[in-house]
Formats: structure tokens, C-alpha cells, sequence
């Protein structure tokens, strides 16, 4: 007895799914008369009836039941792999649009952009840079970075970087006339650099330290997403910021900043990048996964 031809199993699987003849015949893009016959010839070759169909009915079998729960996921499997060796002659090309909070792009995919791009010269990106929670799908980005309380759930995400952490810094002449903040409600006290998000936002700021968390709301003497200005005005005295590491590495080191409450400014997981879980990946974004997971391993030997 011949084996069944994979054409037939998917055959099945389409009228299966559907339930109807004619619907699995326009997903198919076939006539009716040909499913029916394919579906015969699989059913005579395995010797056993796989469905029971009137005019306006279709239903399968014990043996129609058995056949799809376990012909089903094997074809996903073969369809998923083909499609990889398919990728693996296409170039990837195109434009490439991600849409991510400020600070991942000033932080995190800055770096990354001249690398890429030098890498796979056939790709455009486009980077919007956005504070607000944005839906991807619904808004024509191939993929976003957030942090992972903000991920949805339907999404596939892979770590963009390594751990970040919050810095509290102030000027030394700050210090000097107000002194300096050793507990998350001393900030009460003090002039402080806020930031207020599109929404119409401002969060509380929030510290940990061995377990114990604790959120305040100090003043705000300024408020402003630019961060060049913020960095400015922290420069200039004007009072106590709390940012990113990232944004004040030199000035600390220099001593142009002063780091404050270090005790309370515990690591974090850095933010992920995160796309629809699908069959294909498009090439743009399937290099750009490849290129981040490559940056991570450098990064990782690095340290």
C-alpha cells in the first residue's frame, strides 16, 4: 500500500479545520470536486474512513480525530522548518521600524545602529522614539522595546541588554547648600529633576533596598523629558535628578555629578526587544535578533 501523499494530508487538514468542503477548497484555492477526490484516495490508502460528510455537514472519525492530532503539529513543524531554509537565502533587506522609549534608544540601540547598518547595507531603520505605550501591530512596527512589566503577553521578547540601574546625582555646590539625601524621603526635602511622560504622567520615584521598596513624590523644581536639559540643570545645581546609569557615567566620574543613596538603587533587568509571534520572521527583523543576540555575547565576554 502506497504511502499517503503529503498534498492529501493537507488536503485534510484544511477540510479538517473548516469543516466545509467549499471554504478549505478557497483556501486552497481549488475546486471541491478535487478536495473530495483527495480526500477518497487518502482514505483508501490508510484503509479507514476519516470523515463522515452529508450535503451540509462534515465530521470526523475516531480514526479522523487521531489522525489530526497528531498530523497537525507535525506539519506546523515541517512548515516552520522549510521556511527557515527558505530564509536562508534571502537577504535581508528593506526597512526595519521599531518603536522605543528614549532611553533604550539613547542607551541602549544608539550603539547598536552604525554596527547594523554596516553589516546589512540592503536595510533601512526606522526608529521612533516614543515614551507612551504604543501597539505595535495596529501601528506598522515590526518590533518595540520596553521593559518587561510593560510586555504583552502575545509577544515574543529576547533580552536587549544587560542588567540598568537608577542613579540619584546632585552637584557638588547642591550638596554643599542643601546637603545630602541619604533616604528615599529625605528627597521630600529637596528641589528635584523630574520627568513627566506623554500621558500626562508623572510617576513616583521609586527605591529598593534588600527587599524593602519605597515610592515617594518629591518637588519638582523642573520638569522635562529633554535629557540634555536635565543633564544641564543637574549640572548647573539646580537640584537632586534621578536617571538612568547610563546618562551619568562621566560626570560622575569626573566629579561634575555626585552619586547619592547608592544603597538604594538596586539593578534591574534592561529592556527587551519584542515582536508578533509568527511562522516567518521578515529578514530585516530576523537579522536584526541575530545582530542583538551576537552584541550580547560580546558585551557578556566583555566584562
Amino acid at each position: 500500500m502506497a504511502d499517503p501523499d503529503l498534498r492529501d494530508l493537507d488536503v485534510f487538514l484544511a477540510v479538517a479545520r473548516t469543516r466545509n468542503f467549499r471554504r478549505a477548497a478557497v483556501e486552497m484555492r481549488a475546486s471541491v470536486s478535487s478536495l473530495s477526490q483527495r480526500l477518497r484516495d487518502l482514505e483508501e490508502r490508510l484503509g479507514v474512513r476519516l470523515m463522515n460528510r452529508t450535503t451540509r455537514s462534515v465530521a470526523l472519525t475516531e480514526a479522523g480525530e487521531l489522525l489530526l492530532s497528531r498530523v497537525a503539529p507535525a506539519l506546523r513543524d515541517v512548515g516552520d522548518a522549510l521556511d527557515q531554509v527558505r530564509g536562508l537565502r534571502e537577504v535581508a533587506s528593506g526597512r526595519l521600524r521599531i518603536n522605543a522609549p528614549p532611553p533604550a534608544v539613547d542607551l541602549v540601540l544608539a550603539p547598536m545602529v552604525g554596527p547594523f547598518l554596516a553589516a546589512h547595507p540592503q536595510v533601512d531603520l526606522d526608529i521612533v522614539s516614543e515614551s507612551g505605550f504604543v501597539d505595535i501591530v495596529s501601528g506598522g512596527y515590526d518590533a518595540g522595546v520596553r521593559y518587561g512589566e510593560h510586555l504583552a503577553q502575545d509577544m515574543v521578547a529576547i533580552p536587549l541588554s544587560g542588567p540598568q540601574s537608577y542613579v540619584v546625582v546632585a552637584s557638588p555646590d547642591y550638596i554643599a547648600r542643601r546637603g545630602r539625601p541619604l533616604h528615599p524621603k529625605d528627597l521630600l526635602e529637596h528641589d528635584c529633576i523630574r520627568a513627566r511622560y506623554s500621558s500626562g504622567v508623572m510617576h513616583d520615584l521609586e527605591f529598593e533596598k534588600a527587599g524593602q521598596i519605597v515610592k515617594v513624590d518629591p518637588p519638582a523644581k523642573l520638569i522635562s523629558t529633554n535629557m540634555n536639559l536635565a543633564m544641564r540643570a543637574a549640572l548647573d545645581g539646580v537640584g537632586v535628578w534621578a536617571t538612568l546609569d547610563g546618562y551619568v557615567g562621566d560626570p560622575v566620574k569626573s566629579g561634575a555629578l555626585v552619586s547619592l543613596m547608592e544603597d538604594w538603587c538596586e539593578p534591574f533587568p534592561g529592556p527587551f526587544l519584542y515582536y508578533p509571534s509568527r511562522r516567518q520572521t521578515p529578514p530585516a527583523l530576523r537579522a536584526f535578533i541575530e545582530f542583538v543576540a551576537e552584541w550580547r555575547k560580546r558585551e557578556e565576554r566583555g566584562k
